[in-house]
């Protein structure tokens, strides 16, 4: 045969297949989702999320000095509270001694170069396990935003150096990127859960925080997942309303919505790689039915591919583990 093009000629040899790949991997990627609860010298492990933990703060610590001698540059946190510490109006997120605020201290002050993410939203606290406060049945925006914006200022005042609304509330990353700048915190990034979809693929999440909602689900404010152009309508409000980076929630699944909000604006955009789909990579390697690594390794760069810059995912420590060989 005759052929002047023979795309096979860059894929003959591993070091010619590196040389013209078009996306990497790099652990400055990525961001690692971690938990915390009250008690000490705990680490228990999440019978759904192989290989993730719960810590409490003292172990904590010491599994961060590993994250950071990893070459992680950004955590994630989330914490775990008892039923006794909720209510309706998510109360504990606010007072100064609780277990989250303290942690943000306690890692800012040993690992001051480290990134700490926060996660915005009353559901860890709420005794009725939703994003919102609740008023006879329905999950009230505005008074919920004016909650957000004091949780976020209280984490900004912790240590926070990102704060992350999760909770999909009209008009808060506006409302919070102003409560912020009214006290001084013009520095700290938002980044706006903007594409949250009412997903499936949560349950590991909410078993690791004990956090299900208590009736009902979240559809009245997560995205229907059969919906792409309301995930520009959202990403051009937050943007407008000052958000730093544009967060698609989950991401396997919404790889096109990904794309989307990456060839219509001009910031980063972060793809969250969500508990369920860590699970089914974990259970299905676990069974023997695919290679756990190269399954994962495929994940995380069709995410890259798709057009995201960051990427938040319980996977971070094992690619950076695989990095350094």
């Amino acid at each position: 045969m005759e052929l002047l093009r023979r795309p096979r000629r860059t894929r003959v040899s591993a070091s010619i297949r590196d040389m013209v790949a078009e996306n990497h991997l790099s652990v400055n990627d990525f961001i690692f989702p971690m938990f915390v609860q009250e008690s000490s010298g705990i680490k228990i492990e999440i019978k759904s999320m192989p290989g993730i933990y719960r810590f409490s703060l003292d172990t904590l610590l010491e599994e961060l000095k590993e994250v950071v001698d990893l070459g992680i540059k950004s955590i994630c946190l989330f914490p775990n509270y008892p039923e006794s510490k909720k209510d309706k109006y998510g109360s504990e997120s606010l007072l100064p001694e609780t277990l989250y605020l303290r942690c943000l201290s306690a890692i800012k002050e040993k690992f001051p170069q480290l990134a700490i993410m926060t996660d915005v939203a009353l559901d860890p606290y709420s005794s009725d396990g939703h994003d919102g406060v609740v008023e006879n049945g329905k999950i009230l925006n505005d008074i919920t935003v004016d909650i957000l914006v004091k949780m976020a200022v209280a984490q900004a005042k912790a240590g926070a150096d990102i704060i992350g609304p999760s909770d999909m509330m009209d008009g808060r990353v506006g409302a919070i990127r102003k409560g912020l700048d009214a006290e001084g915190f013009t520095d700290i990034s938002i980044m706006s859960y903007t594409a949250k979809y009412a997903s499936a693929f949560y349950g590991p999440f909410r078993d690791a925080l004990d956090s299900a909602p208590k009736f009902g689900d979240k559809k009245t404010y997560q995205m229907n997942p059969a919906n792409v152009k309301e995930a520009l309508l959202e990403a051009e409000l937050d943007y407008a309303e000052g958000a730093d980076i544009l967060m698609v929630k989950p991401a396997f699944s919404y790889l096109d919505v990904i794309k989307s909000l990456k060839d219509n604006f001009n910031i980063p955009i972060s793809a969250y790689n969500v508990s369920g789909e860590y699970a089914m990579i974990k259970a299905a390697s676990q069974n023997g039915w695919i290679d756990g690594e190269k399954a994962m390794l495929e994940m995380l760069i069709s995410m890259k591919r798709a057009g995201a810059d960051i990427i938040l995912s319980y996977f971070a420590k094992e690619v950076a583990l695989l990095l350094q060989k």
